[in-house]
């Protein structure tokens, strides 16, 4: 299908890693993977609460949320879902979205990383690899992010990242309020802490599908 959807021709490769689109035989390992575990059960790092929902709803959600993107994809408005492999095993998933890209130059990332896979460094080395998608392959001039106050792993890699904290606000959290939040990084001081070992392959064809 990549004649037609290009966006499965893309790569992003790090030393570590190598990020591309989640396709449909890819489903299976995600599932599998998210249903493994994510994070502790006592601790919710995300806004959606997905995995509080039982597994065969988890999975269907999993699946939807996939397909759901591709279709609903338009240059105005687009998600991008990546798979994040480490020596040819699934670890994990790496977002990058944005609304009005062609304007504000603006995308959004968001990630999760499977339980047994964490404490290794990789959230930082998929969110390098997706800044690097976006500012360098995609000509971003900004990305934010965001996470609650005690997500400390999230938390520290976007700090390390270069992000500066651009506000915060209050929302519900399996019911009780919680603080989230927001940071922004930009092109300037992405630039002085880019990264050399990190290459892109397959985006040219992609470039009307961004408006770029």
């Amino acid at each position: 299908m990549s004649r037609y959807w290009p966006l499965f021709d893309l790569r992003v490769r790090t030393p570590r890693v190598v990020l591309r689109p989640i396709a449909d035989d890819d489903l299976d390992a995600l599932c599998d993977l998210a249903l493994q575990g994510v994070h502790d059960p006592g601790h919710m790092p995300f806004t959606t609460p997905w995995t509080d929902l039982p597994p065969d709803e988890q999975v269907l959600g999993n699946l939807q949320f996939v397909w759901r993107r591709r279709a609903d994809w338009t240059v105005d408005d687009w998600s991008l879902g990546l798979g994040a492999w480490e020596d040819g095993v699934l670890v994990g998933r790496q977002d990058v979205f944005a609304q009005s890209f062609p304007v504000l130059r603006s995308v959004e990332t968001g990630s999760w990383v499977g339980l047994e896979h964490q404490g290794r460094g990789l959230g930082k080395e998929l969110r390098s690899a997706v800044l690097h998608l976006a500012f360098e392959g995609l000509g971003a001039e900004q990305a934010v992010t965001g996470a609650f106050d005690d997500n400390a792993r999230s938390l520290g890699v976007t700090r390390a990242l270069g992000y500066a904290l651009n506000g915060d606000s209050r929302t519900v959290r399996r019911g009780e309020p919680a603080r989230l939040l927001r940071y922004t990084l930009d092109a300037a001081t992405w630039a002085e802490r880019r990264r050399d070992d990190i290459t892109i392959e397959g985006l040219d064809a992609c470039r009307p599908l961004f408006g770029i």
